[in-house]
Order: structure tokens, then C-alpha cells, then sequence
């Protein structure tokens, strides 16, 4: 680039046809956050992939990423060429697809936990409603990074509190001990909470952030049973769904999410203990993503759709 020459001039004059396929690569390398995933959904070597990239950064005179040891990193440029890029792009698919239509793809981080039980056994609705949309759900107890722009909607499950970040709660939650009917009945757990010290507890340790390993329990007992001490005998997990499951298969009692565990209730494969005492959770169901622009239609309508999905949800009394 000649001295002094703005960026905005070179960038109008490397936008040619050429340059498109590059930039189309850049926003799925972006989006995947990896030049090998980049390059299976393109059909394309990692060395394919890393030779458009390095073109397009040269012709843009901008670093675009940051090359990690086993992944990449969107640089503050790569960033806000990024976030434009999605929006051009989504907005291209639009028009292709006929105006209005909403098109293109959303990003989606779950809790591993909601996006199991609650998440997944309704995707097909989605689909069928916004047939021109696809959907990349990523799991994880990890905290989001919305400014790498790779997510566009994250669901979690924590206590509202999202600094820096715009966030609607989807839904309520409640607490409640569940084990399966054999363990109670071995243990003589359905109406005695004491005799819960002969029990094995199973934990999720990552409940919401920074939370103590056994934080859903003690929450629970200090409600319904203050004077019952925790059995020492316990298996951890990092995931709710995973101490329901080991429930199931007897390994002990979980303390279920009420809006996760009810298929497993109602199929009698998991019963309530203790009288079915259902004490409301300080932690909720959130939507969150960036708040620093308007969400894109694509994001929007999945949103609104979550949150019809949650009228339905359940009721504590149930």
C-alpha cells in the first residue's frame, strides 16, 4: 500500500470477484474459530484455508487473526470486520432467498445441561418454522466471549447478573431431590428426609458460576429439612443432566432441575422424594448476547421463538 494511502481506499479496490472467496473464508474461518473446521465446511485443505486468509490480510494490510498453538483468534480487526461481514452477508441471503425471508445462520451457546433436556427435544419446531435458518449450537460450561463475534445467543443459567451484556430470562426454576424408585425404597427416602444420611448425594459442581460443589443441596436442605446433615458419601458431576442420569441408574439422589427432570418424572423413571417439596431457585434460565447493536432479524426470531417456547414451561405445582 502506497504511503499514506487510506485503508478504505485499498479496501474498495481489493473488493474485486477475486477477493470475494476470500472473504467468505475469513467469515467461516471466523465463525468456527478454526482454520481445520473452516476448512471442512468448505470443502477445503487447512493449507487452502490459511493461504486465502493470509491473501485476504495482505490485500486488506490488516492482521485478521492471531495464530494459536492449536486455534486462531480474531484480532480487533478481524473482530470488526467480522461483525460487518455477518450482517452484509446475512442481508445477502435475505434478498437471495426473497426479501423478507429469514435466512442465514445463528450461533448459539448452551449450559450443556438446558441444551440436553430442554433445548435439543424442540429443534425440530424450530426448523420447521424457519426452514431458511441453520442453527450452530455449541455447549459448554465455559463463559462466552461475545466480543470474538462468534456467538450470536447464549442460554445460561445463573443469576441475571450479565455485566456489559444485554439478556432476557426465558424461565424460573425449581429444586427438587430426585432418585429412582428402587433407591428410595431401598433407603426409605419418600417421606423421611433423616434418612437421607444413609444415601449418596450426587452433585453438579458447576450449578452457576462460582457456586460451591454442593450449593443446590444445602440451598434445599436449609428449606425443607435444616436439622438433616450432607451424607458424606457423594458422586460429582459438571453437568445436571448427568447427576439425573446417574439417578436413573440408581447411583444415588440428585437435586433435579424441575424444568430438565419432568420427562424423566413423568415416565416414572424418577420419582420426588420427601413429599415432592419443590423450593424455587435463586438462579434462572437467561437469553444473552452483546448489547452493543441492534440483533441481527435471523438472531431476533430465534430469540422470540425461545421465549413462546417457555410459555409452556413448567409450573412448580406440577
Amino acid at each position: 500500500m502506497p504511503a499514506g494511502a487510506p485503508r478504505s481506499a485499498t479496501l474498495r479496490a481489493t473488493l474485486t470477484a477475486s477477493q470475494f472467496a476470500n472473504l467468505h473464508t475469513f467469515l467461516v474461518a471466523a465463525r468456527q474459530g478454526s482454520f481445520a473446521l473452516a476448512a471442512q465446511e468448505l470443502a477445503l485443505t487447512p493449507s487452502a484455508v490459511s493461504h486465502r486468509i493470509a491473501r485476504l490480510e495482505a490485500s486488506l494490510d490488516l492482521r485478521l487473526f492471531e495464530r494459536l498453538t492449536r486455534q486462531v483468534k480474531l484480532t480487533q480487526d478481524g473482530e470488526r470486520i467480522f461483525a460487518a461481514l455477518q450482517i452484509g452477508w446475512d442481508g445477502l441471503h435475505a434478498a437471495i432467498a426473497g426479501g423478507d425471508a429469514l435466512a442465514g445462520s445463528v450461533t448459539v451457546h448452551a449450559r450443556p445441561s438446558i441444551a440436553q433436556c430442554w433445548l435439543l427435544p424442540r429443534l425440530a419446531g424450530f426448523a420447521a418454522q424457519y426452514p431458511d435458518l441453520s442453527l450452530d449450537l455449541r455447549v459448554g460450561n465455559d463463559a462466552v466471549d461475545f466480543r470474538a463475534g462468534q456467538v450470536d445467543l447464549a442460554l445460561q443459567y445463573g443469576d441475571g447478573s450479565f455485566p456489559g451484556l444485554a439478556s432476557r430470562k426465558l424461565m424460573d426454576e425449581w429444586l427438587a431431590p430426585v432418585c429412582s424408585p428402587a433407591y428410595a425404597r431401598e433407603h426409605g427416602l419418600f417421606e423421611m428426609p433423616q434418612n437421607l444420611s444413609g444415601a449418596t448425594l450426587l452433585h453438579d459442581t458447576l450449578a452457576w458460576p462460582a457456586c460451591a460443589p454442593d450449593a443446590e443441596w444445602r440451598l434445599w436442605l436449609d428449606a425443607q429439612a435444616p436439622g438433616v446433615r450432607l451424607p458424606a458419601r457423594s458422586l460429582r458431576f459438571d453437568r445436571a443432566d448427568l447427576c439425573a442420569q446417574a439417578a436413573i441408574h440408581h447411583a444415588g439422589v440428585a437435586m433435579g432441575r424441575r424444568q430438565l427432570v419432568q420427562p424423566w418424572l413423568a415416565s416414572g423413571q424418577l420419582v420426588l422424594p420427601f413429599g415432592g417439596f419443590a423450593l424455587a431457585s435463586p438462579q434462572a434460565y437467561y437469553l444473552v448476547h452483546s448489547g452493543r447493536a441492534a440483533l441481527p432479524a435471523r438472531v431476533q426470531a430465534l430469540l422470540d421463538w425461545l421465549l413462546g417456547q417457555a410459555l409452556d414451561t413448567l409450573h412448580p405445582s406440577l
